[in-house]
């Protein structure tokens, strides 16, 4: 009896030794390891520009979900050495643990515009698809922007293809935009915008933010009609005084706010830049035929507002009016 007893007593400590050691591997076996996460300091923006997968664009050596903060379509203001967080679940959460790598981006100053807006009129404000600001004034029943477009954005998100070389200018059939002698001075941009073609304000994706469309034929006879006429409607949209318009600058009052500048044109024959300074030339979102749109037109020395219509290729200014 004591022998029996004595032999299941050590069996005993032997099973209760064997089990500490097997559940001693079994919980070194669940330790988690850490997903490696690559992202490198984005390159400088501007402060209109929203932050987009081009800025947040983190990597990891496991499948998983990324979570940024702030996420895309976040505009920033000016400042260096901004921080940008993300947070990675791994899609195995029983073997991986969760990861954070945090990034810094200098969001550099936009250009400032120098246009001479009127003093005694009352602007509001818009945002592109860029998220860039603008002036916005109220002529008769609807809202206008007081500024030229220059997004570089569909309203969808993708980009609008700028194109520098005069030769694909010319020969362009689908959506493109430029700046004026292909200039870098944001603050150029920021004053007369940019020129894009009418490919560009025609696209499914819209080249208007929500809530507005690019000014049509229709838009334009209306504002004319209020202002008077077409003889005498161009006086009241130029922006008064010679900073942008060449002497005389006939009838300039801006009575109306529209602050109208002079952003010159881009040729569809050769693709070369002319009349800035002396005309301002702003697309309607109507087509005149297959090849031809129309289009308003404003000259340094008279006080009519032309309608005329061309060919698609063209390069000219864009404004909105809201919905």
């Amino acid at each position: 009896m004591n022998k029996q007893f004595r032999v299941k007593v050590i069996g005993l400590s032997i099973m209760i030794v064997l089990m500490a050691a097997t559940g001693c591997k079994k919980e070194d076996a669940t330790v988690k390891r850490i997903p490696v996460i690559t992202w490198e300091n984005p390159a400088d923006i501007y402060s209109g520009t929203l932050l987009s997968s081009t800025q947040l664009n983190a990597l990891s050596d496991i499948t998983g979900t990324f979570v940024y903060s702030p996420g895309v379509g976040t505009r920033l203001n000016a400042g260096n050495n901004q921080q940008l967080k993300v947070v990675f679940t791994p899609d195995d959460i029983s073997t991986c643990e969760n990861a954070e790598k945090t990034v810094l981006i200098n969001i550099l100053p936009d250009g400032v515009s120098n246009a001479l807006f009127n003093p005694a009129l009352v602007y509001g404000s818009m945002t592109d698809n860029d998220g860039t600001s603008y002036k916005t004034i109220v002529i008769g029943t609807h809202t206008w922007m007081a500024e030229n477009l220059r997004t570089v954005s569909f309203r969808n998100g993708d980009s609008i293809p700028e194109v520098t070389s005069n030769t694909e200018w010319k020969s362009l059939t689908s959506a493109a935009f430029c700046n004026y002698e292909n200039t870098t001075n944001r603050d150029d941009i920021a004053t007369t915008g940019r020129l894009y073609n009418w490919f560009a304000v025609s696209d499914s994706r819209n080249l208007a933010p929500e809530g507005w469309h690019v000014a049509t034929d229709a838009d334009w006879l209306e504002l004319t009609s209020f202002l008077g006429n077409e003889d005498i409607a161009g006086g009241k949209l130029k922006e008064t005084s010679m900073l942008h318009w060449l002497n005389p600058n006939t009838g300039a009052t801006n009575l109306s706010g529209f602050t109208a500048l002079p952003g010159g044109r881009r040729e569809y024959t050769d693709g070369s830049f002319i009349n800035k300074g002396t005309d301002g030339f702003w697309w309607t979102g109507s087509a005149y035929n297959p090849d031809y749109s129309w289009y308003r037109y404003l000259h340094f020395d008279v006080t009519d507002c032309y309608r005329a219509n061309f060919h698609k290729q063209y390069g000219f200014s864009v404004r909105c009016v809201k919905n």
